[in-house]
């Protein structure tokens, strides 16, 4: 079985739990919060993987950027990402990184980008996990 790299950080807002697997960003969320058990069974089984706490590259650079952007060095975020849904939740994801710093995107617009106007419910209903409310602070949803 493979491993999802992972460390605790602490910052103002609240204690985060960052996961790195095969090189990628996996894992970027509160480490409590309500859903927390059922988030972290859905991407162990996602990915056939169970969590290590252990340093490596991938959670190191997370943790350097996010200081330099809770220190407001930084505006842009430069990690690789596993992204690990569904087929509808990836491509949200994939539309929501694209929302550049400073600017805002409504339900209704997002659906619009995917060319799926019946989208705008199912976006409502889906969960955006904290790491791209982090990599895409513009989000405003």
């Amino acid at each position: 079985m493979q491993q999802i790299n992972i460390q605790y950080f602490k910052t103002a807002y609240g204690e985060l739990i960052i996961g790195g697997f095969n090189g990628k960003l996996c894992l970027c969320d509160w480490r409590y919060r309500k859903m927390r058990e059922t988030v972290d069974k859905r991407l162990k089984n996602r990915l056939v993987a169970n969590y290590v706490q252990v340093e490596d590259e991938v959670t190191d650079a997370v943790i350097t950027q996010l200081q330099e952007y809770f220190s407001g060095n930084r505006k842009v975020f430069d990690l690789s990402l596993q992204l690990s849904g569904t087929d509808f939740q990836i491509k949200v994801w994939q539309h929501l990184l694209q929302v550049t710093y400073g600017t805002t995107a409504s339900y209704a617009q997002l659906s619009k980008r995917m060319n799926n106007s019946q989208a705008v419910m199912r976006l409502q209903r889906l969960t955006v996990p904290m790491l791209f409310l982090l990599l895409s602070p513009a989000i405003e949803l």
